[in-house]
């Protein structure tokens, strides 16, 4: 099998900062889960093509081709914020070699062999299949196709976590994935399904339905939670596989069926209702779509943004592409409300805004205030009308619950948080 293998969709550069695991980092681990910590790296992609490719990976998401043919632990990895997008650090083989890796929920094939050579040991199992997937990876990295060889081998989450015989695409381009090592894709199951050759007609076990059925978890479901960002170098998120991590949301999660709405029910879909301020002014009603940790902004169909912008007085930002404030508009500015199934969930005006201190990071001015909330580059009733992207979920607790089809949200403690 060859090594050195390389992703073929090609990738803005992404300025590493720090060490994945500084020499003082501790690993975490209690009866219910494991924590790694991570270091934080800056994208150096600036806001401008940062909303482009956010619209492209929706497009590609919308356009995808269909699919033809004893109690366990919960184990919470630590992942990292790049600024538009997170990343956590997988080991694959035995001994096992450390990968830098997207988490990704609008993907579910798991990928290494970019930025890092792939590493073959005893365990490796070359399977005779292509992988062939639409590369939907967007955040200052273009959108492609990707190919490789298909593998199967094992992979470590935490000490203790490994999961055997996973699938995994080596990939056999290289086309520039600098900074990170591929994809660990989260979402549903059947995006797989029509992404091998010749096997087409098979779906393959993502690393949660693997972890699930070898009794490493006990629950069929992940818990992730984010966080607003401040700082270039951070590890502010967590993954828990099998469960959830009580310790990170404060009020109750509110389950929603996912949604029966082609396309976003391919995804992490959920249907909601935004409103804008206490009078309650409908931005989106009753609309489909999807949650997505590959997506940056909180995209919204381009006649919902359009009443946005009016509400709000944002005007566009040539440098950054994204909407800004006056001081005064900002003092004025009301929440939005995303109304899913039965609860009520505020999005306050800090968490509206773009971190102020990470403005020149991505060609802003520094006193300037930039929304997150941007044009989804499509009309609404095409049924994906918004993507609720990093930007939203680092202010919710959220759950992809696998076994019964279904996404939860709880708020925490950065739900009203003003680090912005």
């Amino acid at each position: 099998m060859p090594s050195g293998l390389h992703l073929t969709s090609a990738l803005l550069g992404v300025l590493a900062v720090g060490l994945l695991f500084p020499c003082d980092a501790l690993v975490i681990r209690d009866a219910s889960h494991v924590t790694l910590p991570i270091s934080r790296r800056l994208n150096a992609t600036g806001a401008a093509n940062l909303v482009k490719l956010d619209q492209a990976r929706v497009k590609n998401l919308k356009t995808r081709p269909r699919t033809n043919v004893g109690k366990a632990s919960i184990f919470d990895p630590a992942i990292t914020n790049e600024v538009v997008d997170y990343v956590a650090t997988v080991g694959v083989g035995n001994p096992p070699t450390d990968y830098s890796l997207l988490i990704d929920t609008g993907s579910s094939n798991t990928w290494v062999g970019a930025g890092k050579a792939f590493v073959q040991t005893s365990t490796t199992r070359d399977t005779g299949n292509l992988v062939v997937i639409r590369m939907v990876v967007s955040n200052g990295r273009l959108n492609g196709y990707g190919a490789g060889n298909q593998i199967t081998d094992q992979v470590t989450l935490a000490p203790g976590f490994v999961i055997e015989n996973q699938s995994l695409g080596v990939a056999i381009d290289d086309a520039g994935f600098d900074g990170v090592d591929g994809i660990i894709g989260i979402g549903p199951v059947a995006l797989t399904c029509g992404t091998l050759f010749p096997a087409i007609l098979d779906c393959i076990p993502t690393v949660t339905d693997n972890a699930f059925t070898q009794g490493l978890i006990e629950a069929h479901e992940i818990g992730i939670a984010f966080a607003p960002t401040e700082s270039l170098e951070v590890t502010n998120g967590e993954l828990t596989f099998g469960g959830v991590d009580e310790s990170k949301f404060t009020g109750p999660l509110t389950f929603v069926p996912i949604t029966s709405t082609s396309p976003s029910s391919e995804f992490v879909g959920i249907d909601q209702t935004v409103t804008y301020g206490t009078a309650g002014t409908p931005i989106l009603s009753s609309a489909s779509g999807i949650t997505d940790t590959g997506t940056t902004l909180l995209l919204l169909a381009s006649d919902a943004f359009a009443t946005y912008q009016t509400l709000t007085g944002g005007v566009p930002d040539n440098a950054t592409g994204l909407l800004r404030l006056t001081p005064d508009q900002f003092a004025n500015l009301q929440s939005l409300f995303f109304h899913i199934g039965d609860a009520t969930f505020e999005f306050t005006p800090n968490a509206q805004i773009f971190p102020r201190a990470l403005n020149t990071a991505i060609g802003g001015q520094p006193d300037s205030i930039y929304l997150i909330v941007n044009d989804l580059g499509s009309p609404s009733g095409e049924g994906m009308d918004f993507v609720d992207g990093m930007t939203f979920l680092e202010r919710f607790y959220y759950v992809f619950d696998i076994a019964n089809n279904r996404v939860g949200f709880a708020t925490t403690q950065f739900t009203d948080a003003t680090t912005n």
